[in-house]
């Protein structure tokens, strides 16, 4: 994908044309019926936070899991480079794109990525965090070829539940960086900022949408995508983490 890109680069450049940067598309998506500007929610944050930080290298959206046309429209926006209202194989092969979700969201991440593969257009990452499946979902937990590597964060206590594995459809072209279960019995989750009815009946599902170091291990995955290093994945550090 780096190949591809540099030499849609030197082509340029042997055209006499402006080589321009390529930003990573960083696409969001959030759970249940919240709005993509709820910046209650930690993946809003560091949405907010990853575009302040890479205001050039970087074009980072969030959207309400129920937008996922809008999403989907806003990638191919970005991956038409010159704007002439197509996608070129040069496009396609420079595209970098992220996309990750929470609860809904994380059902909807698979969603984009499989319309995306449809496109023929590659996807860096997908993150996945206690992914719960749409009432229009078909293959939520498989994750398609076009995506390099994916990863799934869980939890298996509470009414609503993560899904606990996602598989490569083509292991040969996507690396599975891990299914990690997150468990929150014994380590809670200061969540007060969240309605009474999600605290009372779905509290572990929104308590790993509230821990830090879950988002913080994501915002790292998501700058090494931005930064175009080659992320190794792994567990969040953490006693309550289990293989």
């Amino acid at each position: 994908m780096v190949v591809a890109a540099l030499a849609l680069c030197a082509s340029a450049v042997a055209c006499g044309a402006q080589v321009v940067a390529i930003p990573t598309i960083v696409i969001g998506f959030l759970g249940g019926r919240v709005h993509a500007d709820n910046d209650v929610h930690l993946e809003v944050r560091m949405a907010q936070k990853l575009q302040r930080m890479h205001p050039r290298d970087a074009v980072v959206r969030v959207f309400a899991n129920r937008h996922g046309d809008e999403a989907f429209n806003e990638v191919m926006r970005q991956v038409d480079a010159n704007h002439d209202g197509r996608i070129s194989r040069e496009e396609r092969a420079a595209a970098r794109i992220v996309i990750y979700g929470h609860s809904w969201g994380a059902s909807q991440t698979v969603t984009l990525a499989q319309q995306l593969d449809r496109e023929k257009i590659p996807v860096l990452l997908t993150v996945q965090v206690d992914s719960v499946a749409k009432s229009n979902e078909v293959e939520g937990g498989k994750i398609p070829g076009n995506v390099a590597q994916a990863i799934n964060f869980y939890q298996t206590e509470g009414m609503l539940r993560g899904r606990n594995a996602i598989q490569a459809m083509e292991p040969l072209k996507t690396t599975i960086l891990g299914n990690i279960r997150l468990d929150y019995r014994e380590h809670k989750i200061d969540c007060h900022k969240f309605p009474w009815f999600a605290r009372t009946f779905m509290l572990p599902h929104i308590e790993i949408e509230n821990d830090v170091q879950v988002w913080d291990r994501i915002e790292a995955m998501i700058e090494e995508k931005i930064e175009g290093k080659i992320s190794s994945g792994g567990a969040v550090a953490r006693p309550h983490t289990m293989p």
